[in-house]
């Protein structure tokens, strides 16, 4: 790979895709709303910005005229909270991933590879049972889907090569959501009280170095038109990945598994070739756990500073010797 588009440059998983890139000499248009947005690269002689909103796609062969090895389409709105009940806002951007591969053809990229969600598993499933309870993060989940679909027919049809990575959850530096992550990490920083689910369902975290290292593998080696489950071979339960973060950053806390029920539905692991990255590609996930979750838990005391608007983390990483048992 020597040339690649990225939407969503300046974002959580798009921005990492682009510094990692940049470190590898791979030159880099990186699409985003504003220059703002795209600032955290400015100055890299490899580095191009383009400005450029949903609105603004159509546009796209016009203004990057170059030979482009990998395009990737990481530009999302509305990624967690309320903005997952917006079935207008969700469906539009399934949309305008149609838009981001019809100007991929038109620019003459030789592939296309679309950030998925692991939640498309759970639509896979539904798709085909009777009756289900769905959540409204299903709504998100199904325009996810939807744009998987829609861009593979247009690569199929359109002779561009194709991959999707359907990410399970993401943590790292940089990730300003309050997605499950961040949330269990803030509350242990401040030695609240983590309510949370029973845990006994499978479930698996995947830090931003590897994402990154993951999508760079299926832009070089991924099989054309498949679609690939980008996380761990190996997968713990909720409640173990969660007692392991307590024990890295304060096991005084107690945990409080069991508050709410597990979720009767979810994702089946026995239905996911969690192997078929690494059979293709060679890619597996590598980083250290312990060290991954204190860099995300000193980013977010430096994000949040103490007494600021988000929150004050006045607490210093701690290095367990063990955890005390929930009361």
């Amino acid at each position: 790979m020597k040339k690649a588009i990225v939407t969503g440059a300046g974002g959580f998983i798009g921005g990492a895709l682009t510094e990692f890139l940049l470190s590898r000499g791979i030159t880099v248009y990186g699409v985003d709303i504003s220059e703002k947005a795209l600032e955290r690269h400015s100055g890299k002689d490899n580095f191009i910005p383009v400005i450029a909103d949903f609105t603004k796609y159509e546009h796209l062969h016009e203004m990057i005229k170059d030979d482009i090895d990998v395009f990737y389409h990481f530009a999302w709105q509305g990624v967690f909270g309320e903005p997952f009940k917006d079935y207008r806002l969700q469906l539009s951007n399934a949309a305008s991933a149609g838009d981001a591969i019809t100007e991929a053809v038109k620019i003459g990229c030789k592939k296309f590879v679309l950030a998925g969600t692991m939640n498309e598993y759970e639509m896979d499933e539904y798709i085909k049972a009777d009756y289900f309870e769905p959540r409204y993060t299903y709504i998100y989940s199904a325009a996810k889907q939807a744009a998987e679909a829609v861009c593979k027919t247009i690569a199929f049809n359109q002779k561009i090569e194709f991959n999707c990575g359907r990410i399970a959850m993401a943590y790292g530096e940089n990730n300003r959501s309050m997605m499950i992550p961040n949330v269990v990490m803030k509350n242990l920083i401040t030695s609240t009280l983590c309510k949370l689910i029973e845990g006994k369902n499978l479930y698996d975290m995947i830090y931003i170095d590897d994402i990154v290292k993951a999508f760079y593998a299926i832009g070089e080696n991924g099989v054309n038109m498949k679609s690939y489950y980008v996380g761990h071979r190996k997968i713990g339960t909720f409640r173990e990945i969660i007692e392991q973060i307590a024990d890295i950053l304060n096991p005084s806390c107690p945990l409080l598994f069991g508050e709410y029920p597990d979720s009767p539905s979810g994702v089946d692991y026995k239905n996911i070739d969690t192997e078929a990255l690494y059979i293709d590609t060679g890619f597996e996930c590598q980083s250290d756990f312990k060290e991954s979750i204190m860099k995300t838990a000193n980013w977010l005391k430096s994000a949040y500073p103490a007494n600021s608007a988000g929150g004050g983390y006045n607490y210093q990483v701690i290095i367990p010797a063990a955890r005390k048992a929930a009361a």
